[in-house]
């Protein structure tokens, strides 16, 4: 499993380094600021929860106790980023894959934080995080995360008049229906997290 978790490492790190290749050297050649793509590029749900990751799968790979590793590899904590990458992939595919196609790097970066990704640290967690730990109250925790990104995307649009995702478009779509858009991705988002604290519960001997 080692290989598959450094595989999984890599092409975490890889989608999301070419993705942020791509923001800032469009923000180059458009004169504009650096550090503004920078903050730009993490204000996406999708970086941020693929940084979560990568960064989980990295601390599996190595063996040198810290504060970080103990936290990131806390059953519940990885497994809340599984929640979360899950409804990534899931997301993209129902509400965003439609509204454009991607090409050449953009297509691998897509491709690898949209899809690839949610599906290996699926796979890591399915095969590497010990079960049996996970209670209903930690859906409770877990959804804490993508509250506070939807309130901070808000405040941030209401400022800069620009929104990460189309969905959440509020001088688009107005306030009313933004909050039942996020409702229904909150809605989804504890589904797939009533679903991983049930795969949670499988006696391991079954997987074997």
């Amino acid at each position: 499993m080692k290989r598959y978790v450094a595989a999984a490492a890599l092409a975490g790190w890889a989608g999301l380094a070419i993705q942020q290749y791509l923001i800032l050297s469009s923000r180059w050649l458009a004169d504009a600021s650096l550090l503004g793509g920078l903050v730009n590029f993490f204000s996406f749900f999708t970086v941020l929860t693929n940084t979560l990751a990568a960064v989980v799968l990295s601390y599996a790979l190595v063996n040198r106790p810290s504060a970080g590793r103990r936290f990131f590899l806390q059953p519940a904590v990885s497994s809340g980023i599984a929640v979360s990458i899950v409804v990534v992939g899931l997301a993209y595919s129902l509400l965003l894959r439609h509204l454009w196609s991607p090409e050449g790097w953009q297509f691998i970066a897509d491709e690898l934080l949209h899809d690839v990704m949610p599906l290996l640290f699926l796979g890591y967690w399915w095969w590497c995080v010990p079960k049996g730990t996970l209670r209903l109250r930690h859906i409770g925790y877990w959804v804490i995360y993508p509250l506070v990104y939807f309130i901070y995307v808000l405040l941030r649009g209401h400022v800069l008049g620009q929104y990460q995702y189309p969905f959440i478009d509020v001088g688009t779509l107005g306030y009313p229906q933004v909050f039942m858009n996020a409702g229904g991705i909150l809605l989804g988002f504890v589904l797939v997290a009533l679903a991983i604290v049930g795969l949670d519960k499988i006696p391991k001997a079954t997987k074997d």
